[in-house]
């Protein structure tokens, strides 16, 4: 592996990101299509039902799938414009194989998999069957990560796998498991109309997860009051009866200190605690010392505010907790986690109508994917991969010996860090994006180019895969049949359209492939997706994530169905916890103690400024799809430097006005956006962008000791006014990398 082949000038004329936009009068077909197809969303962990009109084996529109209960027909602006990523100009029709000083260039499937093929094999015999890797995501169905953990355990025989999940959902699911031994949100989104007391907490779900905002709406227009959580004054709290501005990186003190609260004004509900949990006494004992006083100094909220929260929290009769990746995205996530938990688990509103607490997943699959077996930890139906009995089951599910089932690999961050240690040699990735979505990403930019070998499966060319020795082209979530599992865990069927185009395959049949050239055919024998999916149920019987009873026709005639469902008579499980019979050892829910830590990276005199980073209601994720779709580039063309009027007085800063932010692993040039809508000592940068457009070029690689996930949500920051105003948006081309 070497550096990039050609200019990235070069590649980006040849392969993107282009803007892809849609005829003023739509395309040809929208108003007579050959079909009308219900399926789901491709972006967020929302899944939002949408129809695609499908004309000549081309999807030229939508309309509404006012019928589908989460969305009703509401769509986000991503959501509308979907389905012009489908024949989009850099989509990739064939292989493609890179050429020392031409760039890349069409090659044969025969070849591309000749090669892919060999070089597996030469650097397994020369280094190991564990120095060749493999990096997933969670924007596949289940099907195709279900696949994906049986074919690099199986086929490739390494136990290296992991997916983008570890940078999104994995300490909330370590946290949920810790305090009620499943891992999934307690209740379907519609009991959030009748809850009294909402709080959000590091969700940004006007932005994010636009669609959601309408039950929050609807139990506000019956009076419920409506708690945000967040650095900066997002939309959803523009409109709450209590936003606390918490300062980054001490989320664990707010909710420790509400806690404490509670508990000191008896605001508790003893006998679910005495009767159904465990760990009380040692959590608050963590939390004694845990003042209103003590609070506002960590913190930075008013400690009147704390205790308005705490207040409307515990004298609530019914409530819903959400979080995302705002107190995820932490070297101690799994800790604010536990702590939210134990605000639920403390009034006993759980288990009951109207009542829970989600833990809001962020990538279109984000619930499925980490359920069945992509994780580096992780065997179907959310088995351990170091427990004998699941390792046992398993084994005999995929008809191989037990002792050929590799063990627990590295996460994704330390992947990168193993290919630096020589480690790891060679990579195949599919669906992920990392030199855009991981931290510290020039780090990660040199560790591609030490690989000796690396593939790519993708539809586009995205920025990871430009350091590619090969690239085969694969599927969009429209081109195969399948099933996700929505943020509420309810499964989905996603239906096939229109079939890959050019010379382009599914990912499917791309992984059969490989597996039977690795001499694996006997343990990949399906006809289809749906074979993928029944297999995958008996996999799933008697795990956590127990999928067993559901069916694609059970799916299609109940417009979804909750998980668990362990037999198919069974009608799934919309709320969890109704029968308070816990999936912990004890049955019981478990309080976890959470004491207050300091972020992995605080301020100092040399870099002042707290940073952290998010998402935008237009870009969705690394910005693979969303930077080629014209509109969603015209809504937000370019990460902005967000940054409190005071902050950038005290800088010389004007609006638009290009400042370089650096910390102590990079630095980029971005333009000022001056609102009184964040912390005056914290600035924010969206993270979808690439090269020198990257918020991740500043961000650690200090890791959760729990859940391995990054801290991107907290850094320490230096601010450098360049005095000069930032070119018009489309003159900088904030879509293109450097």
């Amino acid at each position: 592996m070497a550096k990039l082949p050609v200019s990235t000038e070069k590649i980006i004329e040849a392969f993107g990101p282009h803007l892809n936009y849609a005829p003023v009068d739509g395309y040809d077909g929208r108003d007579e299509p050959d079909d009308v197809v219900k399926t789901h969303c491709c972006f967020c962990g929302m899944q939002c039902g949408i129809q695609l009109l499908v004309k000549e084996n081309k999807v030229v529109g939508f309309e509404p799938w006012m019928e589908f209960p989460f969305n009703e027909g509401r769509l986000c602006p991503k959501g509308v414009q979907r389905y012009l990523q489908n024949n989009h100009p850099d989509r990739l029709l064939h292989p493609i194989q890179r050429v020392e000083g031409k760039g890349f260039e069409k090659v044969s499937w025969d070849d591309a998999m000749d090669k892919t093929i060999s070089e597996i094999k030469r650097i397994q015999e020369k280094y190991g069957k564990h120095a060749f890797s493999m990096l997933s995501g969670v924007s596949l169905t289940n099907e195709k990560s279900y696949l994906v953990g049986k074919f690099a355990r199986v086929a490739l025989k390494t136990r290296n796998l992991d997916y983008n999940g570890r940078l999104c959902m994995v300490s909330a699911g370590a946290g949920n498991k810790k305090a009620f031994g499943l891992d999934r949100a307690s209740n379907n989104y519609s009991d959030l109309e009748y809850a009294e007391v909402i709080i959000v907490t590091g969700a940004n779900i006007s932005e994010t997860f636009p669609t959601l905002t309408h039950w929050i709406w609807k139990a506000r227009d019956r009076g419920a009051k409506l708690i945000v959580i967040d650095p900066r004054m997002i939309p959803l709290a523009r409109t709450a009866d209590i936003h606390l501005d918490v300062k980054p990186g001490t989320d664990s003190a707010l909710y420790g200190a509400m806690l404490k609260y509670l508990v000191d004004h008896d605001m508790l509900d003893h006998d679910f605690i005495d009767n159904y949990t465990s760990g009380f006494q040692e959590t608050i004992d963590a939390v004694k010392d845990y003042t209103l006083e003590w609070a506002e100094e960590v913190t930075g909220i008013d400690k009147e505010k704390i205790k308005a929260a705490a207040e409307l929290w515990g004298k609530a009769k019914t409530s819903f907790l959400l979080h995302a990746r705002g107190i995820e995205h932490h070297s101690k996530g799994v800790d604010n986690v536990l702590g939210c938990i134990n605000l639920v688990l403390a009034t006993g509103r759980i288990g009951k109508p109207y009542c829970g607490y989600g833990t809001i997943t962020g990538q279109g699959n984000g619930q499925g994917g980490r359920e069945h077996g992509h994780k580096c930890d992780q065997l179907p139906g959310n088995r351990d991969i170091e427990n004998p009995e699941h390792r046992k089951y398993i084994s005999e599910v995929w008809g191989i010996d037990e002792k050929d089932l590799p063990g627990k690999g590295l996460t994704a961050y330390e992947i990168i860090e193993a290919i630096h240690r020589d480690e790891i040699k060679g990579l195949i990735s599919i669906c992920f994006n990392p030199l855009v979505s991981l931290p510290n990403n020039n780090y990660v930019r040199s560790a591609l180019e030490k690989l000796e070998f690396y593939v790519c499966i993708d539809f586009f060319l995205n920025e990871t895969a430009r350091h590619a020795d090969i690239v085969l082209a694969g599927s969009l979530q429209e081109e195969e049949e399948g099933t996700t599992t929505s943020a509420e865990g309810r499964v989905i069927r996603i239906r096939q359209a229109v079939t890959p185009p050019g010379e382009a395959r599914t990912d499917t049949s791309i992984l059969l492939e490989i597996a039977e050239r690795l001499g694996e055919k006997d343990k990949f024998t399906y006809d289809n997706s749906e074979q993928i999916f029944n297999e995958l149920r008996v996999a799933s019987k008697g795990g956590t994530a127990d999928y067993f009873g559901i069916t694609y026709k059970k799916v299609e005639d109940n417009m979804g169905v909750f998980w668990p469902c362990p037999t198919e008579d069974h009608p799934g499980t919309p709320r969890l916890w109704e029968d308070k019979k816990f999936k912990t050892p004890d049955g019981k829910a478990h309080f976890n103690p959470a004491p207050y830590k300091l972020p992995g990276e605080v301020t100092d005199e040399e870099y002042p400024i707290t940073l952290t980073t998010g998402r935008v209601v237009s870009q969705y994720l690394s910005g693979t799809q969303t930077r080629r779709i014209g509109k969603l580039v015209d809504q937000f063309p370019e990460p902005m430097l967000e940054i409190h009027p005071e902050l950038a007085a005290k800088y010389g800063i004007k609006q638009r006005e290009l400042v370089r932010v650096a910390t102590r692993r990079g630095e980029g040039t971005f333009p000022a956006n001056i609102v009184e809508t964040i912390r005056k000592d914290t600035v924010f940068i969206p993270y979808h962008w690439p090269g020198h457009k990257s918020a991740n070029q500043l961000t650690p690689g200090t890791l959760d000791p729990i859940s391995k996930i990054p801290e991107f949500k907290v850094c320490a920051c230096l601010l450098d006014s360049q005095g000069k105003i930032a070119p018009p948006a489309k003159e900088s081309e904030a879509y293109a990398s450097v």
